[in-house]
């Protein structure tokens, strides 16, 4: 039976899940902007009612567009399953320590993983690290859903 208190603000993993996931909203959001600012600063523009002078074409191929693109498109593919999975973490009333070192690990692992990837393009293994970090956390609070789940 799920305990009301766990989804609560009393409740220390909780109000973890819920600072990690703001914070990973926003990351998300200045991802976009980012993609954004760098199709200005390039003149990349994916649409014809986007250019900003006659003289400019649609064009799909900036090698700077494209990689923030990718890595937001890479957020989108690993913090959205964290969000589900974190919360239903919560509910399995797990050890608050591990729970939030998870969160906290998938939080920063995300950041840095946007900031070597997009930012200052910084050489593998960096990028692989940070992204096997985030995924290995959340394959793990997954694991432990599955488990405390009764099929």
């Amino acid at each position: 039976m799920l305990n009301p208190a766990l989804i609560s603000l009393d409740n220390q993993v909780f109000r973890c899940y819920l600072g990690w996931s703001a914070i990973l909203v926003l990351k998300i959001f200045a991802a976009g902007i980012y993609s954004g600012l760098m199709r200005f600063l390039t003149a990349t523009f994916a649409n014809p009612e986007d250019l900003l002078s006659p003289k400019l074409k649609v064009k799909f191929d900036d090698p700077n567009v494209e990689r923030v693109r990718r890595a937001h498109r890479n957020d989108l593919e690993n913090i959205l399953p964290f969000f589900a999975i974190g919360l239903l973490y919560v509910l399995t009333d797990p050890a608050a320590f591990l729970a939030i070192n998870l969160f906290r690990a998938v939080g920063i692992a995300r950041i840095v993983h946007t900031l070597v990837y997009a930012v200052v393009v910084v050489p593998q293994p960096s990028r692989a690290i940070a992204f096997f970090v985030a995924v290995a956390a959340t394959a793990y609070m997954a694991l432990q859903v599955i488990a405390s789940a009764a099929f």
